[in-house]
């Protein structure tokens, strides 16, 4: 490779660098949320809140469906207050607990907690 694509290919790993601040993943039942934190070129961080979610396409193969919201520095703190009041509006709205659905209640590997196996359970099973 020529010194000019070096040079190029240095220099968009630098922007990649430099834009990838840090990083947040929440996972809530089919959903992913990032939060993920970016800088301009002039070092302006600014907040990209992604949601992800797995669909099926109808040959059954999956893709990924992603909503982006961009907020900026300057409305942090009004975001920050409107989430705090609306969430807590509707905790005092509808304060009973939300029962989890079957989509939230979908575990991984991650999530589950191999240490309550029973192996007598095991043996009785083998031997019906």
């Amino acid at each position: 490779m020529s010194e000019e694509g070096n040079a190029k290919t240095e220099e968009l790993l630098t922007e990649q660098r430099r834009d990838e601040i840090h990083s947040k993943a929440v996972r809530a039942g089919k959903r992913t949320y990032f939060f993920d934190v970016k800088a301009t070129r002039r070092n302006d961080y600014y907040l990209t809140i992604t949601e992800s979610k797995k669909r099926f396409n109808r040959d059954g193969k999956f893709f990924y469906e992603k909503h982006k919201l961009f907020l900026y520095k300057e409305d942090f703190e009004k975001f920050a207050e409107a989430l705090k009041e609306v969430v807590e509006f509707i905790r005092e709205a509808n304060p009973q607990p939300i029962e989890p659905t079957d989509s939230d209640t979908e575990t991984n590997s991650e999530d589950r907690d191999f240490t309550d196996v029973e192996f007598e359970d095991l043996e009785e099973e083998n031997n019906a």
